[in-house]
């Protein structure tokens, strides 16, 4: 067995039969000239491709450095490999999905759950994702060569309820001195020249590639063809209340007899200290769970628990798609069709403001509108057939999340991948080793 394993010709059929699988499921069978390098590797070793390293070093060793730098190659290679086409570490940076998710945990994405996304700029720097390190502008990519979208096959497409990474879809543009904040949100409430000429506070404007966005982490409430609506909080798809989770939490406003509430029992219940505001000494305001709600309710200085809501017709100017024809807000949305490959949808002044984004950036084309006439491609039309699948992503802290109803649909060319496992995760208002959350550790998302 020892000698097969050390066969020069069994280690060029087995690494060639892997290579060949990974050309298959790639399809550019470009790549099969790979199989003339991977042949004079193990048989012919007329190149010397590790030129890092003695062809023939004296006693057969190579030295200590050159060891480390072989093994820092190959892992470097390796991690790529596996990050790009199979799974990718991710943390939670923010409450938009408790209690689902925690800030804090730390989890690992399936690039194979939705198929792989090739990335948009091959070209670029390992382990970090657009900028690099210890810099906060300097870009970690080279936009030499810039592909466009494609995504090979995987083991499934996107479910409702899904737990998906994406990039956030409103980040082609960012302030590099306000890098977390929503450029269009700034240009809606600031104005575009302000935010452009002010650069002490905003920095240069930039734009990014698709797949050097930000990653956002939400769950996919609606898939291309659902008709989604939002009444008093409640979500339906299709006419029907979404799926209940355990995890989904709104604003509570607490009122007791005059006395505080104990903070141990905040904690017991899961109520971070970042989430406990106090309105006055008899009231406060909690993100909560369903359950949360019944447990607090159960104490004797609570009188009362009421969810809050807003309004119907109370416009937000925040609110996707932005435009007073659409009252919306963030507790009543709709309803609303997600967009579907292939399917067409009849354009009007009113309506063009919730397709202007797909038609004109995601899918690349010119619109314009003259004389209330909309061109699309210098061609008057009043109609569209959509190119790509788009999906409608929310947060389960229902009252505390920017997701699709502030800046709509999700593109499919912008999904990372599905969250499947939680492999640690810490409180960050404890200190070690108590911030480890033992009861999470190894736990499957869902």
């Amino acid at each position: 067995m020892r000698q097969l394993l050390t066969n020069k010709w069994f280690k060029f059929i087995f690494v060639g039969l892997i290579y060949m699988l990974w050309v298959i499921w790639l399809k550019n069978y470009w790549w099969l000239i790979g199989l003339a390098i991977i042949f004079d590797m193990y048989i012919t070793k007329k190149v010397h491709w590790a030129f890092w390293k003695k062809k023939d070093p004296p006693g057969g060793k190579q030295t200590k450095v050159v060891e480390w730098v072989d093994a820092i190659i190959f892992a470097v290679i390796a991690a790529t490999f596996i990050r790009m086409f199979f799974i990718e570490a991710y943390k939670i940076p923010t409450s938009s999905m408790e209690k689902s998710m925690l800030v804090g945990d730390f989890l690992f994405v399936s690039k194979t759950a939705y198929g792989p996304k090739l990335p948009n700029t091959p070209i670029s720097f390992p382990f970090v994702h657009h900028t690099m390190p210890l810099t906060k502008d300097t870009k970690s990519y080279l936009e030499w060569i810039k592909k466009p979208y494609r995504r090979i096959a995987g083991l499934g497409e996107i479910k409702n309820d899904d737990i998906v990474v994406f990039n956030f879809p409103a980040g082609d543009t960012l302030a590099i001195n306000r890098p977390t904040e929503n450029y269009y949100e700034l240009i809606r409430s600031h104005g575009r020249e302000y935010v452009w000429t002010d650069t002490r506070q905003y920095g240069e404007i930039i734009s990014r590639p698709v797949d050097k966005r930000e990653n956002y982490i939400k769950r996919c409430v609606g898939i291309p063809g659902d008709v989604l609506e939002l009444k008093e909080g409640q979500l339906f798809v299709n006419g029907s209340e979404q799926t209940v989770f355990g995890g989904v939490q709104y604003h509570y406003i607490v009122t007791t007899d005059g006395t505080s509430i104990n903070k141990r029992k905040l904690e017991k219940l899961g109520i971070a200290k970042a989430d406990q505001n106090v309105f006055s000494g008899s009231q406060f305001l909690f993100p909560m769970t369903d359950e949360q709600v019944e447990e607090l309710g159960k104490l004797r200085n609570v009188k009362n628990i009421k969810r809050v809501n807003m309004p119907a017709g109370n416009a937000d100017k925040d609110i996707f798609p932005h435009r007073k024809d659409y009252p919306w807000n963030v507790d009543n949305f709709g309803p609303l069709e997600v967009p579907k490959k292939g399917e067409s949808v009849n354009l009007t002044m009113k309506n063009l403001s919730i397709y202007e984004r797909i038609i004109d950036l995601y899918e690349g084309n010119d619109l314009e509108v003259k004389d209330s006439t909309i061109y699309i491609n210098g061609v008057a039309t009043d109609s569209y057939t959509f190119n790509m699948d788009y999906y409608w992503m929310m947060g389960d802290n229902r009252h505390n999340s920017a997701d699709s109803r502030y800046w709509g649909f999700v593109p499919e060319d912008h999904v990372v991948g599905k969250a499947v496992f939680i492999w640690l995760s810490l409180d960050k208002e404890k200190s070690f080793p108590a911030n480890i959350r033992f009861k999470r550790l190894f736990r499957s998302v869902h």
